[in-house]
């Protein structure tokens, strides 16, 4: 089989099963098969496909299909112009929340500071500014474990991981150390509305970092509260 039959095959399946992102999510999900980037792929439609690799794609295809959102398939997500890594324990980064990074670089470029990131997860917020305000030090903190890990991969792989202490702990219990800067993505969804969410999320994306509680800023607020004492 060919690669453009084999990506179409795959878009219609997708599109069956209401992914609006058919066709992408098929060319990407090709790519990783073939260990390509997508546009070696594009440019390579006729070329024959083995049929091991036409099973692995079928595979991912219908993961996709059950709505298994495809930065858990891929295993990565692009944030900040950056490949970061992540699996079901961490949740998938936004692109909105690039715009706290670009507003927070605008502010301390120039500067030497201490950040704490509260629920750091795949600390994708934390290296992103690291990357950037290239004189400062920062620690993530994570109640997940996995987490944890999966944020030390990413800090190994941006070469930051002498710049960064991830610790496994919730931040309540971080007692005598100040920071100049304190982060966060928080739960902020509240926890009825989470039945009302897009299957790719309620299904795959933890819970714990979805649900902010009965008005949603649960944790918001405690994060306000802790920062009165370690700011």
């Amino acid at each position: 089989m060919k690669t453009l039959e084999l990506i179409n095959a795959g878009s219609s399946k997708l599109k069956l099963n209401n992914i609006l992102s058919h066709k992408l999510d098929s060319e990407l999900l090709i790519s990783e098969v073939l260990k390509k980037t997508r546009e070696e792929v594009l440019t390579n439609l006729n070329k024959d496909v083995a049929q091991s690799n036409i099973l692995k794609f079928e595979n991912l295809i219908n993961r996709r299909a059950k709505k298994e959102p495809i930065a858990y398939i891929l295993k990565y997500k692009e944030f900040w112009s950056k490949k970061f890594l992540l699996d079901r324990s961490t949740l998938i980064p936004r692109p909105e929340t690039e715009l706290m990074v670009e507003h927070l670089v605008d502010i301390f470029k120039k500067k030497k500071i201490s950040i704490l990131d509260i629920g750091t997860g795949s600390g994708c917020i934390l290296i992103s500014l690291l990357i950037e305000l290239k004189k400062s030090q920062g620690v993530g903190v994570d109640i997940i474990e996995k987490a944890i890990k999966i944020a030390k991969m990413n800090a190994e792989y941006h070469q930051l991981h002498n710049k960064i202490k991830f610790i496994n702990r919730s931040f309540d219990k971080i007692f005598h150390k100040k920071f100049d800067l304190i982060v966060s993505n928080p739960p902020y969804i509240k926890t009825k509305d989470i039945r009302n969410l897009d299957e790719d999320i309620k299904r795959f994306e933890p819970k714990i970092a979805l649900d902010g509680g009965n008005d949603g800023l649960d944790q918001i607020k405690k994060v306000i509260y802790k920062s009165t004492s370690i700011l």
